[in-house]
C-alpha cells in the first residue's frame, strides 16, 4: 500500500520505492530503504505528510508519499521486506 494511506500515528515498513533513479536515490539518502520502519506523524489529507523514519521527521509531498510502498506494521510479519 502507498505510504500516503497511513493515518496519523500508524506505523509501517518500507517495502519498495516506485520512481526513477533520482527519486529512489534521494529517498534512500533520507532513510527510506526496504525494511525501514516508518511512522506517520501528520497526514491531514492535504499538503505534505510528516513521517518519522530512522529517528528523523521528514516532510514529503503527497505525490512522493504515493510512490513509497509500505506494509502496515501489523502485516509486516506476514510479508518479508528483504529481497
Amino acid at each position: 500500500m502507498p505510504l500516503i494511506e497511513l493515518q496519523t500515528g500508524q506505523q509501517g515498513v518500507v517495502r519498495d520505492l516506485h520512481g526513477g533513479r533520482g527519486f529512489k536515490s534521494r529517498l534512500a539518502t533520507l532513510g527510506f530503504t526496504p525494511g525501514a520502519s516508518v511512522r506517520m506523524m501528520r497526514n491531514n489529507r492535504h499538503g505534505p505528510v510528516i513521517v518519522s523514519v530512522r529517528g528523523t521527521q521528514i516532510a514529503l509531498g503527497r505525490g512522493e508519499a504515493q510512490r513509497v510502498l509500505i506494509v502496515k506494521a501489523e502485516e509486516s510479519d506476514v510479508y518479508p521486506t528483504h529481497y
